[in-house]
């Protein structure tokens, strides 16, 4: 939510300053923060290999240009600029959408040279429809750049149309370039409400660079702070978390079993989907806890505020519930299986066993399931334990008392813990 709130807030906060007398920024201001925030974004597009945030700010580069060229300066009431208005109202929303739909792979020649292809021959569209319409008449340059101009059906029906599409990849992939490509397109919108030209509209143009290069921080935030595999907040999170900690907490540690077992059975491909499985139950821990990704098989939880004896309950269900969790797989190839019988004999004891026999020869490799189980030991800050580093050891070491113990079980630090019953696992 904080991905899809900000921009709008940012873009809220733009529209106050460029509507209102509170600042009251002259054009020549406004003029240099669009190629500051231009300038700038694309510099951050190469730096961290964001070909679909360059070539976004590209687009908004090329529609300004376009439409204040045509327009020569005046606010578009019709000939080249309001046709250059009307085109860019159609592609502008339609590139973002191809850009969103577009799997990031960085600077690649094979990536930008088609994408600069295009944007070419877009340019060329642009300026021979803007060449074909007559020439402007002054007097019907009316439009006043504080007053929305009225805008063409078909350019109010591509940024809907865009805008819709960009939500529903926001909604499905969350991602902070989805809601900056959404928020971006708003404003570029409202740069064309307001004309296309003068200090208003280069202002929101200006507005939506700036999302595109926030778009680019937020997204290394993500990758920095946050587990791509499970979405958990990772290590550097964990340990920035833990700063800001004060007494009483708790911290749990966590760690599948047998997972390395797993690995060398099934595959590396299915160690990632038992991953993001056991990540899956521990986002969800109730207690008030927040669970992180620390490093292969092994996880954190943080109870700010809480007390071993408060979390045993908690803790104890969350084991029940990655034990109760399944992964279906494939059963094994056909190749490998024992094929019965020869089929030559089947059919010389008549037809009705032949049927059967071929029945079962087709039928095809059978799916089972694979469950998993995880270790726990939680510690608090009491006693003699008063930094984080002495709450962590002594749950590593309850972990490790878990393990001894059987698996699939939580032990406390306290050595009066009663022992909780071991279970039965799927490969451990």
């Amino acid at each position: 939510m904080k991905s899809l709130l900000t921009p709008g807030l940012f873009l809220l906060a733009v529209a106050a300053i460029l509507h209102t007398a509170l600042i009251n920024p002259n054009v020549a201001i406004v003029t240099f923060a669009f190629y500051g925030a231009i300038i700038a974004g694309l510099l951050l597009a190469w730096r961290f290999h964001s070909g679909r945030i360059f070539s976004a700010l590209l687009v908004i580069f090329l529609a300004e240009h376009a439409i204040s060229y045509f327009s020569a300066g005046h606010l578009p009431a019709n000939g080249p600029g309001r046709a250059a208005l009307a085109a860019v109202g159609v592609l502008l929303p339609l590139n973002f959408v191809l850009l969103s739909l577009r799997d990031e792979k960085g600077f690649v020649f094979s990536t930008l040279a088609p994408a600069s292809l295009v944007l070419f021959i877009e340019s060329v569209m642009v300026a021979v429809l803007s060449r074909s319409d007559p020439v402007a008449t002054p007097s019907r340059i009316a439009h006043h750049s504080l007053i929305p101009a009225p805008l063409p059906f078909a350019t109010q029906w591509a940024f809907g149309a865009a805008a819709l599409v960009l939500l529903i990849r926001f909604v499905l992939l969350h991602k902070p370039v989805e809601s900056g490509l959404l928020w971006a397109l708003a404003a570029s919108f409202l740069a064309l409400r307001f004309g296309g030209v003068g200090r208003n509209p280069v202002g929101y143009f200006a507005a939506a660079a700036l999302i595109l290069a926030g778009a680019i921080v937020e997204t290394s935030y993500l990758l920095a702070y946050h587990d791509e595999l499970t979405t958990l907040p990772s290590r550097r999170a964990f340990h920035d978390a833990l700063l800001r900690l004060e007494s009483p907490y708790s911290i749990a540690m966590v760690d599948i079993d047998h997972f390395k077992r797993c690995n060398d059975t099934y595959g590396h491909d299915t160690g990632d989907q038992v991953l993001r499985l056991v990540a899956s139950r521990l986002a969800r821990v109730s207690g008030g806890g927040q669970a992180y990704r620390c490093g292969g098989e092994e996880f954190a939880i943080l109870f700010p505020g809480k007390t071993t004896a408060d979390l045993l309950d908690h803790l104890e269900k969350l084991r029940a519930d990655i034990e109760g969790s399944t992964l279906r797989l494939r059963g094994p190839d056909r190749r490998q299986e024992q094929r019965g019988p020869d089929r030559r004999n089947q059919r010389a004891r008549g037809r009705a066993r032949t049927a059967h026999a071929i029945r079962q020869l087709s039928r095809g490799p059978s799916p089972h399931m694979l469950s998993v189980t995880a270790s726990i030991g939680v510690a608090s800050s009491s006693g003699e334990k008063h930094s984080a580093k002495d709450v962590i050891k002594a749950a590593d070491e309850a972990l490790y008392r878990a393990k001894d113990a059987g698996r699939n079980r939580v032990e406390t630090a306290a050595a009066s813990r009663r022992r909780t019953r071991a279970k039965s696992a799927g490969i451990a």
